[in-house]
């Protein structure tokens, strides 16, 4: 199926499982679960996360995942909010997201970048990147960045 021939009926259908998909992310790091978050990725996922760390492969992912969820998110919670999905093939989407951390001193910001990859019916993490935003439009607590570091 070429991208044209996506009637709306589909892409709607497809942009609900790939919320579905931001929503089971979000409720895995909110609570700490990290096994239903390494369930989301393809085996050969490559993750860098907000603080520049490049992961290669389900192993890497999952040791630094192992390490940091547990206890990551104590007194923090996180939201995602879809912004936009580009749909490269039917089965494979550049999903760009706003996360927003709430920290005890302040929200922060984030601007993830998920190419998806559907395989055996399910949307898979495949390619993520996440990074800052100093000038979002969410006040944050002056200099102060709790996730992201200053920006500097």
């Amino acid at each position: 199926m070429s991208l044209t021939d996506m009637d709306v009926t589909a892409r709607e259908a497809e942009i609900d499982a790939i919320k579905q998909l931001v929503a089971t992310v979000e409720h895995a790091q909110n609570n700490e679960l990290p096994d239903q978050f390494l369930k989301l990725f393809r085996e050969d996922a490559i993750w860098t996360t907000g603080g520049g760390k490049r992961l290669f492969g389900l192993d890497e992912i999952s040791e630094f995942t192992h390490q940091v969820l547990p206890g990551g998110m104590k007194d923090m919670s996180i939201t995602f909010e879809l912004e936009h999905v580009l749909f490269i093939r039917p089965d494979v989407a550049a999903v760009k997201l706003r996360q927003i951390y709430q920290t005890p001193t302040g929200p922060d910001v984030g601007s993830p970048l998920w190419v998806l990859a559907k395989e055996d019916g399910e949307w898979r993490l495949t390619a993520c990147q996440n990074i800052g935003v100093p000038d979002d439009e969410l006040e944050t607590s002056g200099d102060s960045r709790p996730i992201f570091g200053t920006g500097k």
